[in-house]
């Protein structure tokens, strides 16, 4: 019997190796080497990867791409859960985390004929509680030919399985505090106070005082808060502004009679809001931006930076989230603690801004539409940066009694107060631009200094090739004069004659410009203007970063007419207040661009600074010393010399200063930018740092009977401490005649600050 067995054995083994040998094919033999076996738990089929599937599936993961992963799932899944249930589970989870991130790893595959399982591995990196790193197996079915994923919540985290949740318990610091150069807050938690008028409430005699107050507390009009008083009715509530308790304190007193005052708890903008469009504001998440501050490990329903320093220092101000993360089973109960974090203190952020020159500056700008930049010449700190119109940053905190009257207006105002008009509005420099074709000239080897030409009414050299005749300003003057009915016999109005290149920079003489535009364009030249422009840092972002900007533009002129227009700074030259500003630094400091900066440092709440702020020198002006010089002169020319067209705007001054007039033109049947720039020399006397200033104020007539008047109150706020003469049109808050330089009417400044809207 046993030797029967073993020949049964025998036998078996020769009918395996002739299957073997027929399976192999001819030649092999019998007991040759064995064939190589299939890796462990594989199956060898015709079946796709399934790898595939699964790769594809965690790469839309990793872009949050919840309709392509849809798209993965099986049939049976698919009718179990809707694509927007599939979402929300993951947004859930990815929000709860505070992942805005993640990576994946395909660990093995096992595959039969309909069904394969994929191992995979996940790491969830989070912004509360570190990485969350879990491995995984998938199942696949095979539909039609292609493996579809059998997905449930365990695919997530395995900890979700049978439909436990996710739950962060948040820690959250107090946002951090602004403050200016000098430690004055700017931004700060505070309570506050909505403060209106109950209309008709008040005797006239009584309310014209209260007016007056108010006015002078919420830095802005008298006549704004009548006005909007006697268009309500009895009854109505006229909204104001907010203050904080210690500013209401300081400027009323008591609460006069028919004064609403509202109280709320506010991150609130002291003095109702100093430099509003650099410094931002902070406001709710809005719905659209959820799930990514989720994901940042905001818990959803804070304040956050919205433009300006809010926004760009968000990390700094919000501090760092604390949070425990838990699972909760379907009743909230907690299965879990998956991890924790404690918060960390936000940073407070202190800018290079001063306060009371801020505050000076955007005062001289309440009458109009425009802006001002002040730099520290010799390092490039900004000292004041203003836009007007302003706006009132406390309006976006919906605990603000007076934000659901007046937000309204704010976000639909057609003036556009939320621009940042200093760095983000472009405009033509007109005749402010002439340094710079100047410098261009003098650095060509075809000009000196002392280079001379007759500055007549009319440049006619254009007409050689078919263009225009152009017409020099002081023409212009004359027309003006002629229409009032008088003689053209002021030296405004007469032609400037020969004059050097110097003297046609203080005079402005357009058609000294326009022949230097057009003799280096027929000179083979025409791209030095637009070069020098550049080297001055136009047509480029400055580089200040924490806010946004604009570059501008600076073409290279294609025909004559252009390089006339760009010589003084029109055409299809667009600049930014805060590159010129930057530039007219340089020009004083002997050719220096500085990156401009506004943050001073970062300060937590212990310890040393995060940053502190340093000059940051990113070029130097392609101007040799003795041309830079020449230059510097005929600036000092513009408001020293009788015949500069700003000598009269700065008599009595007693700072040595230099400047440029600039009146660009924007377009028929409207007024021209009204420019004024220029830079102070008088560190020696004062040991003050010297500053430089760009000034415009749209659509507002020649810069040196508007913008050169703002310069003067600058310069004087920023060495007295306030403005000390009123402007040539009144006063800094009131126009009180529309034509305060004689000749033809000038269009009337629209009024600016707040202006409050009554309410029934």
């Amino acid at each position: 019997m046993k030797l029967f067995r073993w020949l049964q054995v025998i036998i078996l083994m020769f009918l395996l190796a002739a299957c073997s040998r027929s399976a192999q094919g001819p030649g092999v033999q019998l007991f040759g080497p064995s064939p190589t076996l299939p890796a462990p738990n594989v199956t060898v089929i015709s079946a796709p990867d399934a790898e595939v599937p699964m790769r594809n599936f965690l790469e839309a993961l990793k872009k949050s791409d919840f309709g392509a992963m849809y798209g993965l799932l099986s049939k049976v899944t698919q009718d179990q859960l809707s694509q927007a249930d599939f979402a929300k589970k993951y947004t859930d989870a990815l929000d709860n985390m505070g992942a805005a991130t993640l990576d994946y790893q395909v660990l093995s595959e096992t595959l039969n004929p309909n069904v394969a399982q994929v191992g995979f591995r996940i790491v969830y990196h989070t912004a509360l509680v570190g990485d969350i790193d879990r491995s995984m197996n998938a199942r696949f079915n095979l539909e039609q030919g292609q493996w579809r994923l059998q997905w449930d919540d365990s695919l997530i985290l395995p900890e979700l399985a049978g439909g436990n949740m996710l739950k962060m318990d948040y820690q959250i610091p107090a946002r951090g505090d602004i403050y200016d150069s000098n430690g004055n807050p700017i931004v700060t938690q505070n309570d506050a106070y909505a403060l209106g008028i109950e209309a008709g409430s008040m005797s006239p005699k009584s309310e014209g005082t209260v007016v007056a107050e108010l006015a002078l507390l919420c830095h802005t009009r008298q006549d704004s808060i009548q006005a909007a008083l006697d268009s309500a009715a009895v009854g109505w509530y006229v909204p104001v502004c907010e203050a904080s308790a210690g500013e209401v304190k300081d400027a009323l007193g008591s609460l006069p009679g028919g004064v609403t005052a509202t109280p709320f708890s506010s991150r609130f903008y002291l003095d109702q809001g100093i430099a509003p469009q650099v410094v931002g504001y902070a406001s709710l998440i809005q719905k659209e931006d959820l799930d990514t501050y989720r994901r940042q490990g905001y818990r959803g329903d804070e304040a956050v930076g919205q433009m300006g320093v809010e926004y760009s220092m968000e990390k700094y101000l919000a501090g760092k989230h604390g949070g425990t993360l838990y699972v909760v089973d379907p009743n909230g109960q907690i299965v879990t603690k998956l991890a924790a974090s404690d918060p960390q203190s936000a940073d407070s952020i202190y800018l290079t801004i001063d306060n009371n020159l801020q505050l000076e500056v955007q005062k001289t700008l309440m009458l109009f539409t425009g802006a001002a930049v002040v730099i520290e010449r010799d390092t490039g700190r900004v000292l004041a940066i203003a836009s007007s119109p302003e706006f009132d940053q406390n309006l976006f905190d919906p605990n603000n009694f007076n934000s659901s009257y007046l937000l309204g207006n704010l976000v639909n105002d057609p003036n556009h107060p939320l621009l940042n008009r200093a760095a983000q509005g472009q405009y033509p420099l007109g005749s402010a631009f002439k340094p710079i074709t100047m410098a261009a000239a003098l650095e060509s080897g075809l000009y000196l200094p002392q280079t001379t030409y007759d500055c007549q009414y009319h440049f006619t050299e254009l007409q050689s090739v078919g263009g225009p005749v152009l017409d020099d300003w002081t023409w212009m003057h004359c027309q003006d004069r002629v229409a009032a009915g008088k003689e053209c016999n002021t030296s405004d109005s007469q032609p400037s004659g020969p004059l050097t290149l110097q003297e046609g920079l203080m005079r402005s003489c357009d058609p000294y410009f326009w022949h230097i535009g057009l003799d280096l364009y027929n000179n083979n030249r025409a791209g030095d203007i637009a070069a020098m422009a550049k080297a001055f840092g136009l047509g480029a972002l400055t580089g200040i970063g924490v806010i946004d900007e604009k570059p501008g533009n600076i073409p290279v002129p294609g025909q004559p007419l252009d390089a006339t227009n760009e010589a003084i700074g029109q055409g299809n030259v667009q600049v930014t207040p805060l590159q010129v500003a930057r530039f007219v630094a340089a020009i004083g400091n002997g050719g220096t661009l500085y990156r401009p900066q506004l943050i001073q440092k970062i300060q937590p709440v212990t310890g040393n600074p995060i940053q502190v702020f340093k000059p940051e020198a990113t070029g130097t002006l392609p101007v040799r010393k003795d041309n830079l010089l020449a230059i510097q002169q005929a600036m000092q020319m513009v408001v020293k010399d009788p015949r500069g067209t700003a000598y009269y705007r700065f008599l009595g001054m007693g700072l040595p200063l230099a400047g440029k007039t600039g009146t660009a033109q924007t377009g028929p049947g409207l007024q021209p930018h009204a420019w004024f720039i220029g830079y102070t020399d008088d560190l020696a006397n004062s040991g003050k740092p010297d500053i430089a200033i760009a000034v415009i104020l749209e659509n507002q007539g020649e810069g040196s009977d508007w913008a050169a008047p703002v310069f003067r109150g600058i310069v004087q706020a920023y060495y007295y401490g306030q403005t000390q003469t009123n402007p040539p049109w009144g006063s800094w808050d009131t126009l009180d005649t529309p034509t305060p330089f004689g000749g033809v009417p000038t269009r009337t400044p629209r009024a600016r600050g707040r202006q409050p809207t009554p309410t029934p």
